[in-house]
């Protein structure tokens, strides 16, 4: 029978792992998964969180995950207040301050279940002088608190943080093998398939959310960004600035949907909630709405840089190297004789605005500054015919 720990695709050592910790009831408190992007930590960590906090145990149907509880089901859905996901709040990385709030909050009692996981990502980001903030908790957390850090390598994580660990590794996922598990997981051809893991930064988890995005809201987006890129050469200071602005806005339109299902959830247990309680879950509500913003910008971001890489691609005469294939016939239209270097500056400042928009940075700023990059390629100042 499937458990949550099935969702974890592509990494079969990492899920037989996890599942034989907690059936065998040998969960460490404080545990660091590293691997790349798109390695699906991210995925595994509330997986863990699922078999932990599923109030059947870790003897019960499926090892402790049942997948058919309220409380898995909350979990699942990344929306249980005692299960918490941070990010880097700041330029940087992890501010002290954070850290501080983050220690605070560990000693406080669980909401529902009868322990707390905290999900820290990116803690490669986690400098000295948070660290430090950090330390104690981490070598003797709570006895209700289990901690999941997740970095990119071990090598970029302080010694100090990784001394403290139960350090589990992720494989990086051949691109062939991922297209792979997302058509399976949706039905989608192997091309689709390409086009939404490119679409996602990698990930296999979100590219299969992607592509069964009700009413197929994201493929539709994907196809805006693409249509409105094809036709930016002929866009002038104005349109590029209103083309940002409506980008922006097309990526926090799916987020009512998110805002209302928190307030339905909200209204639901209000009754029986202590005051205490319900700003902890508006607050989990606050971050949660915020990483939804993170990923649909992220999103945009990545289709622009999937579509220049093409575009270097046609560049160097290596059409068939092309992952949008539904857009080949335009991008070889706008790229071939391009001056494939200054397509890959273009791509550098995509990436750019990337780490921009993780930073609290005006989005709108970003893109258009990035669509008039593109433009500017586009409009042969990178062309060498």
């Amino acid at each position: 029978m499937a458990d949550a720990f099935d969702n974890i695709l592509g990494q079969p050592k990492v899920r037989e792992f996890l599942r034989a910790s907690v059936v065998s009831e040998r969960v460490t408190q404080a545990y660091l998964f590293v691997g790349p992007a798109g390695s699906n930590k991210t995925t595994a960590a509330y997986a863990l969180a699922q078999a932990l906090l599923c109030p059947k145990g870790p003897t019960g149907p499926r090892g402790g995950s049942c997948g058919a509880c309220d409380r898995c089901g909350r979990i699942a859905r990344r929306k249980h207040p005692d299960v918490r996901y941070f990010a880097p709040a700041g330029a940087n990385g992890y501010l002290v301050e954070q850290v501080r709030e983050i220690v605070a909050d560990t000693s406080l009692a669980p909401i529902q279940a009868e322990k707390k996981i905290y999900i820290l990502d990116r803690v490669d980001l986690l400098g000295a002088s948070a660290a430090n903030a950090f330390l104690k908790t981490l070598e003797e957390p709570e006895d209700d608190v289990v901690m999941i850090l997740l970095g990119r390598t071990r090598e970029s994580v302080l010694p100090t943080i990784l001394s403290r660990c139960q350090v589990v590794p992720f494989r990086h996922i051949p691109a062939s093998e991922a297209a792979g598990i997302v058509s399976q997981n949706t039905g989608a051809a192997a091309d689709q398939a390409r086009q939404a893991i490119e679409a996602c930064g990698g990930s296999i988890t979100a590219a299969v959310a992607f592509l069964t995005a009700p009413a197929n809201e994201r493929l539709a987006f994907r196809s805006r960004l693409l249509g409105d890129l094809s036709r930016l050469s002929a866009a002038d200071d104005w349109d590029v600035v209103e083309m940002a602005r409506d980008w922006v806005e097309a990526s926090k339109a799916p987020l009512d949907a998110v805002r209302a299902s928190q307030e339905a959830e909200l209204a639901e247990n209000a009754d029986f909630l202590a005051k205490s309680a319900i700003r902890q879950i508006e607050a989990r509500n606050k971050r949660q709405l915020s990483a939804k913003t993170s990923e649909y910008l992220r999103q945009t971001t990545a289709i622009v840089r999937s579509w220049l890489r093409d575009g270097m691609m046609v560049a160097a005469g290596t059409p068939e190297l092309v992952i949008n294939t539904d857009v080949a016939e335009r991008l070889t239209e706008l790229f071939a004789g391009a001056d494939a270097g200054r397509i890959a500056g273009a791509i550098s400042r995509a990436e750019a605005c990337d780490r921009a928009l993780a930073y609290n940075v005006s989005p709108e700023t970003c893109v258009d500054a990035l669509l008039f990059d593109v433009r500017e390629v586009l409009n042969g100042s990178g062309r060498t015919d």
